[in-house]
C-alpha cells in the first residue's frame, strides 16, 4: 500500500470503500475532492473529501466510508474547488460542455388477477331393478270324514246343492318406496402452481 496517494495515478481507478463495497470509478481530482462516478448509463456523482481516502494500492483507491455513506456527497461541485493547487490552462484548452441524455427502456409489468370459473356436478336418478324374496302366509281348506262324535240324530237329508263359504285368508305384498341415505360424495378443491412463460414486445 502506498501511504502517500499520488492522485494523478488514481483517475479511471475503481473506488471502494470499507468491507470492499464499490463505490464507482474515480474520474477527477481537484482541490481537496475526489469526483467518483457510479453506475452504467445514467451515472451518479459523488465528490467525497481527499481526507475520506485511506489508501491506493495502484489499482484500488479506498475510502474510509461505506456505500451507505456515500449519499451525503452526491451534491453538486463544491463553490471552491481548488485550494491546495492552482490550475493552468493554456490557449489549447477549452470548456467542454456536457449534454446528459436520458436513456429509456420498457419492461414488462406482470400482474396476476383471479378469474372463476365453475365446475358443474349433475346428479341424476338411476333406475335398477331389484328383487326382493318375501315369504307370503295363505290358508286352504282340506276336507276329512269321521265318524260322528256326538248325537246321531240329524234333520232330514239336503234336498238340493248347498255352497258353504269358509273365509280363508292370505297375505299380499304392498309395495312402497322409501328414500334413504345410501352414501357421501365429498368435493374437494386443490391449489395447483402452474408455471407460464410471458413474452413481449418492449421498446428501448
Amino acid at each position: 500500500m502506498k501511504s502517500n496517494i499520488e492522485w494523478n495515478d488514481v483517475l479511471k481507478k475503481e473506488a471502494r470503500g470499507i468491507d470492499d463495497e464499490d463505490l464507482g470509478e474515480v474520474q477527477e481530482v481537484q482541490g481537496n475532492y475526489v469526483l467518483v462516478k457510479k453506475g452504467i448509463i445514467n451515472k451518479e456523482q459523488f465528490y467525497i473529501p481527499k481526507d475520506q481516502a485511506e489508501s491506493y494500492d495502484g489499482d484500488v483507491l479506498r475510502f474510509k466510508i461505506s456505500q451507505e455513506d456515500l449519499n451525503q456527497y452526491q451534491h453538486e461541485p463544491p463553490s471552491i474547488w481548488d485550494s491546495e493547487i492552482i490550475q493552468e490552462t493554456t490557449t489549447d484548452e477549452r470548456d467542454t460542455d456536457e449534454e446528459r441524455i436520458s436513456l429509456t427502456e420498457e419492461k414488462l409489468d406482470v400482474s396476476k388477477k383471479y378469474q372463476e370459473d365453475q365446475a358443474t356436478i349433475t346428479k341424476k336418478p338411476v333406475t335398477e331393478t331389484k328383487t326382493v324374496e318375501v315369504s307370503l302366509t295363505r290358508e286352504e281348506i282340506s276336507i276329512e270324514r269321521r265318524p260322528p262324535s256326538g248325537q246321531t240324530q240329524a234333520q232330514s237329508p239336503i234336498q238340493s246343492k248347498k255352497d258353504i263359504k269358509i273365509p280363508l285368508k292370505r297375505e299380499e305384498v304392498k309395495v312402497t318406496k322409501k328414500p334413504y341415505v345410501k352414501e357421501e360424495v365429498i368435493i374437494k378443491k386443490k391449489a395447483f402452481t402452474d408455471s407460464k412463460e410471458i413474452t413481449g414486445d418492449v421498446t428501448s
